[in-house]
């Protein structure tokens, strides 16, 4: 038997096999047939193919001749960046450098108005902002006219407008769940780049009618690096540029009108360039700050006059009135004014919380006006009947009973007056107290008579009388208070 090596024919590993045989001629013949047999058996033996093999191959030739669409993602001639020759060129310049200006179409799609904000003199809005141009750069050759739209990520590789918005506090473009941006390339180099963007912009309203004010905002689009000899920006419909949501709404506002219009904006170091605006009013709605404000302060002044028909004596009572009601338009006041800018001018709510607060006030110093001249004249009513008691009294003796009255009644004439200088003077049999007050009553009278011919000194004694008397102070009050806030009402 022979055993074959790497790299050794069988023929040669019987004839070696043939060397080591010992010479013997009569078994030269056997030796020979004996490795011409072995050198048979050491031949590789042909794999043969099962009988089903030949099925099997003519399946997958018929499977081949059916035709697949074709993965064009793997062929390297229809990459994006062959397809649209972003390699080809410089897109850090703009499209037509060097010549005319290029035109910047755009329009604009409002989600939404988030928030309107006094305080901050700003407002908050979503948007889907569009911009239109052309760029030969990126025209394509394709077997049917259609466009090709990409993500964010081809945007850093090619040119696009550089439009920012002016006045702006804060603004980012969505990335849930991935960059809000979309890039449409048409085969004639036409672009249509579309983004969503959340701005907050500064607004500046005036609140001197407040809360009767409209505002009018305005969002301002403009290219940052390029004057209108490099971009012209335009708004590509006109007026059908802006479309709004018709859901939108806000608690506070009423939005009349959006409406877009464009100018030119001079910069003294860089030059002019062109800006959109978009521009919408605001109307306040007013119930609200007629439940919050006007019918609580209303109700506090008429509150106020509550206490003219308490008597002068309830001290607790009134005072505790008094300072409740101003303590509550000081809360109102404080309440309005959180809510408001500290703008250095005088608003309509302020005027009429201001002169309801006044109102409130003067009730307070009304009742303090009507405790401190009650105490005057109690204590000069003491003084007299003091005075009276040290003093002898007039007799009234001869005098008849009705002319009596008449003279304390006050209905009385020169004549009656002068006799009463023949009378003599007598004890009295009445009380003291009782006589005391007879007889300043009486003098009083005597004072009021001698002064009847003269009208200004009639005035002057009418208002002396209301002075004296205490309740008629807090009866004119209500009528004098409700008289000036008609008048200011009206005006």
């Amino acid at each position: 038997m022979c055993w074959q090596l790497p790299g050794i024919s069988p023929v040669d590993v019987c004839l070696t096999c043939g060397c080591l045989v010992p010479a013997m001629q009569h078994l030269s013949l056997l030796l020979l047939l004996l490795c011409l047999l072995a050198s048979g058996q050491c031949r590789p033996r042909r794999r043969r193919l099962p009988r089903w093999s030949s099925a099997v191959e003519a399946q997958k030739h018929s499977t081949s001749l059916s035709k697949k669409p074709p993965d064009v993602t793997k062929s390297r001639k229809v990459k994006t960046e062959h397809l649209i020759k972003v390699d080809d060129h410089d897109f850090t310049m703009r499209p037509a450098f060097g010549g005319p200006a290029i035109p910047v179409g755009v329009d604009v799609q409002v989600e939404s108005l988030d928030s309107i904000s006094e305080v901050d003199m700003d407002f908050t809005m979503t948007l889907y902002l569009r911009h239109y141009w052309k760029d030969e750069r990126l025209s394509f050759t394709g077997s049917s006219n259609k466009s090709m739209t990409f993500d964010g990520r081809l945007v850093k590789k090619i040119w696009v407008p550089d439009v920012f918005f002016v006045h702006s506090k804060r603004s980012f473009i969505h990335d849930t769940t991935t960059d809000n941006i979309m890039l449409r390339v048409f085969p004639d180099g036409h672009v249509l780049y579309s983004l969503r963007v959340t701005v907050t912009a500064a607004c500046n309203m005036d609140f001197s009618r407040f809360p009767l004010d409209s505002q009018t905002c305005s969002l301002e689009l403009e290219s940052y690096a390029y004057t209108d000899e490099d971009l012209m920006l335009y708004w590509k419909s006109g007026d059908e540029s802006l479309s709004t949501d018709d859901r939108i709404s806000l608690s506070q506002f009423l939005i009349q009108k959006f409406h877009t219009t464009s100018r030119l904006a001079f910069y003294s170091s860089t030059g002019w360039y062109n800006r959109l605006y978009i521009n919408f009013t605001l109307r306040r709605h007013i119930f609200f700050f007629l439940l919050q404000t006007y019918f609580p302060a209303t109700l506090m002044v008429m509150l106020s006059w509550v206490s003219f028909w308490i008597d002068r004596r309830a001290v607790p009572a009134r005072v505790s009135l008094g300072i409740t009601t101003v303590l509550t338009m000081s809360t109102i006041i404080t309440g309005v004014n959180a809510s408001m800018p500290r703008v250095s001018y005088i608003k309509a709510v302020d005027i009429y919380l201001w002169v309801s607060f006044v109102f409130v006030f003067l009730s307070v110093l009304e009742y303090a006006a009507v405790n401190y001249l009650s105490t005057v004249q109690d204590r000069r009513e003491r003084k007299r009947r003091e005075r009276a008691r040290s003093q002898s009294l007039p007799c009234t003796c001869g005098i008849s009973q009705t002319r009596t009255m008449a003279m304390l009644d006050g209905t009385y004439s020169e004549a009656d007056t002068n006799s009463l200088a023949g009378y003599t003077e007598e004890p009295l049999e009445e009380d003291e107290e009782e006589v005391a007050e007879k007889v300043e009553h009486m003098v009083v009278h005597l004072s009021v008579s001698s002064e009847s011919t003269s009208t200004k000194k009639k005035k002057s004694l009418r208002a002396l009388n209301i002075i004296q008397n205490t309740h008629a102070i807090d009866k004119y009050s209500p009528t004098s208070t409700s008289r000036k806030r008609r008048r200011r009402l009206l005006i």
